[in-house]
This record gives C-alpha cells, sequence and structure tokens, in this order.
C-alpha cells in the first residue's frame, strides 16, 4: 500500500502531512503547489475536480482511495491508518471520536476564515498589499470562537487533560491548532486567551511539528 499526500507544507497540506508524521506513517509526499495553474492541470483535475490542495491518495489491496478536504483528510488518516490504542493521536473511545469530529467541523466553520485573514493581512502578504483594517475585524470577530476554545481548554485543564479531546494529543489537536496557528501574526489578541496560548506552544512544540517545517 502506498499512501500519498499531494501539497507543499505551506498550504493546508500541512495538516494531512502533520498529521501523517505523527503516526509515523510512510507516506509519498508530492510537494504540488497551487501556484501557477499547477493544481488545473488535467492530470490533477482528474483526481481533485475542485482544482485544489491537499489531496490524498491511498492505494489499497481493494483499490484507490481519494480524500479532498484538509481535515477530511486528517480524520482519514487517523482513522484509517492509525491504532485506537490510547496513544496515538487516533481517536480511542466515542468521547474521542466525538470531540475529533466537532472540532474538526467547528475550526472550518467558525475560525478558519478569520483566521486565514489575520494570517494575510499580518504576515503572509507584501506588504503593500496588506489591509490592516481587514486584519482588524478579523481579530474583533475571533474573540467569540476563542472564548469558546478558552472555556473547553480550562474545564479540560480542571480534568486533568491537556488537550482537545484526552491528556494526549489526538487529531482533534491537529485540526484545530493547524488553524489557530494562522493567529500567532496577532498576539495581542492570543494573549487574551491564556489557556489557547499555553496550548498552542505545546501542539507547535512537538517533533512532528519541527519535521513539517522542514519539508518542501
Amino acid at each position: 500500500m502506498t499512501l500519498k499526500i499531494y501539497g507543499i507544507s505551506a498550504s493546508r497540506a500541512a495538516r494531512p502531512l502533520w498529521a501523517a508524521l505523527e503516526l509515523g506513517v510512510p507516506f509519498e509526499h508530492i510537494a504540488m503547489t497551487y501556484k501557477a495553474g499547477a493544481t488545473r492541470t488535467p492530470d490533477f483535475l482528474a483526481i481533485n475536480p475542485n482544482g485544489h490542495i491537499p489531496v490524498v491518495v491511498d492505494e489499497r489491496p481493494e483499490g484507490a482511495v481519494t480524500v479532498w478536504e484538509s481535515m477530511a483528510c486528517v480524520l482519514y488518516i487517523a482513522r484509517v491508518h492509525g491504532q485506537a490504542d490510547g496513544q496515538s493521536i487516533t481517536p480511542a473511545t466515542a468521547r474521542e471520536e466525538a470531540e475529533s469530529l466537532r472540532w474538526g467541523f467547528w475550526t472550518v466553520s467558525e475560525l478558519e476564515s478569520d483566521a486565514l485573514t489575520v494570517l494575510m493581512h499580518r504576515m503572509a502578504m507584501p506588504e503593500d498589499q496588506r489591509k490592516p483594517e481587514l486584519a482588524d475585524k478579523a481579530e474583533s470577530r475571533l474573540k467569540v470562537p476563542l472564548a469558546v476554545l478558552e472555556k473547553h481548554l480550562q474545564f479540560q485543564y480542571a480534568q486533568g487533560e491537556a488537550y482537545l479531546a484526552a491528556q494526549r494529543l489526538t487529531v482533534a489537536d491537529v485540526c484545530v491548532a493547524s488553524v489557530v496557528n494562522w493567529i500567532r501574526p496577532a498576539p495581542g489578541l492570543l494573549a487574551q486567551f491564556p489557556a489557547v496560548s499555553s496550548w498552542l506552544q505545546a501542539c507547535m512544540g512537538r517533533d512532528a511539528q519541527r519535521r513539517l517545517k522542514a519539508m518542501p
């Protein structure tokens, strides 16, 4: 079997790459960029007709399995290639499974758009193209979901658990931290949520993250 992950690490492809690295799953990294029409070629559109990265293609004995959408890719890798042993990022209980699903979907619907605006207009875009007023509005809106995340993490800490679903890092943390990390160019905002800041630092300090940052 061969697991292929399409997309550069400086994109949403970082999410399935991080999951695979955490699990120690062998994979082929196809460092495809989203620039210059690379995802609009006939060959790539045959894999993902939406023309976006990441894409996971899992070559299995029963045939190839193709997964689009970054959070779906992460959840798929954790479920299919991980072991529900209570040690890895794969959910090991019904509660952990529920936390992974709800926080993964929550991140896309409540957090991602404004977090991306902050990243682009505080750091990623050329300075002369940034619009600070857009980042200001996004940061203001982000206070609501970040307060939700802060409250949950405080509850977790009170129960003796350091991460979103358990005492260990799970796929729930991979999904959410990969997006909250986009808010780091707004340190004043994150400083208002100390539990989120501490949790994010723990997630980003992992060995798998260091290996990810060294990838193309």
